[in-house]
């Protein structure tokens, strides 16, 4: 599983219209609004990464209202959950 976290930047006035479309996106498991230095969080979870890169270079070019974008690809996990369970692609 490829995991990402996506920091997102909307054009004026669309923030939340452009969060309910990313929570649309295949391959987007969480779209977070926050303060600060980013519009939004988007939290991306896919089978391999060829999926991920079709998802940034893809998927949301097509999202209407997204001014940048900036893509962080996780490399390792650190948690007391099962997140591999939690987030089952079920692949």
């Amino acid at each position: 599983m490829q995991n990402a976290v996506i920091l997102i930047n909307a054009e004026k006035g669309q923030v939340k219209s452009v969060a309910e479309r990313l929570a649309d996106v295949e391959g987007i498991s969480e779209v977070y609004s926050t303060c600060g230095r980013y519009d939004l969080v988007a939290i991306a979870r896919t089978r391999d990464f060829e999926s991920l890169a079709e998802l940034v270079t893809g998927r949301l070019n097509a999202v209407e209202g997204i001014r940048d974008t900036e893509t962080l690809n996780a490399m390792q996990v650190h948690s007391r959950h099962d997140l591999e369970t939690m987030f089952s692609l079920g692949w």
